[in-house]
């Protein structure tokens, strides 16, 4: 069952997003699709922690007989590869149109991140937002921007005493109280 914790729930249709963001297409043309994923995995994973949402990144079987299976990525990604019968848009599909009869009690919303049209107005069709893969990547990158200016380096310690990280002063007064002055 999906936590209806969260406010949003984001379904990102995997290898739509690596063939339209060109670092990503990069990526994969020159280390190969496994790469590509992870860079894709990677940047999800840092942009849901920022924005307290759950992201769910759909991948086709891409011609493997293999069973769909479920990877978790941290608290918030997971990572859905389908069975060999299954593309990410019938995935999709299906859990847009089951999740608001699972979870009636909900408010959360549900947003597809794909350059498919035909998929954009399925899904839309079932309730869920709509965000191009353009649209992501800004999001992304937004995200990447807001969070330099809250970055501040930790200060060097002096030492593995908490008395080291003190500021002279209090050093000081420790001192004095601990010799009896």
């Amino acid at each position: 069952m999906v936590s209806t914790t969260s406010q949003a729930i984001l379904l990102v249709d995997g290898y739509n997003i690596i063939g339209t963001w060109y670092w990503l297409k990069k990526i994969r043309d020159k280390n190969g699709l496994e790469h590509a994923r992870d860079s894709l995995i990677e940047s999800l994973v840092n942009y849901t922690g920022y924005k307290a949402l759950e992201a769910k990144i759909v991948f086709d079987a891409h011609y493997q007989k293999t069973p769909s299976y479920e990877e978790k990525h941290g608290k918030n990604v997971s990572v859905h590869y389908t069975s060999y019968s299954e593309t990410a848009d019938t995935y999709i599909e299906k859990f847009c149109a089951s999740f608001p009869r699972r979870n009636p009690e909900t408010d959360t919303r549900i947003i597809v991140a794909t350059s498919d049209q035909a998929q954009r107005h399925t899904v839309v069709g079932y309730g869920a937002e709509w965000l191009s893969a353009q649209g992501l990547a800004k999001e992304i990158d937004s995200t990447k921007t807001k969070e330099k200016p809250n970055f501040r380096p930790r200060q060097k310690s002096q030492g593995r005493f908490l008395f080291n990280s003190l500021d002279t002063k209090t050093q000081t007064a420790l001192a004095k109280m601990r010799f009896g002055n």
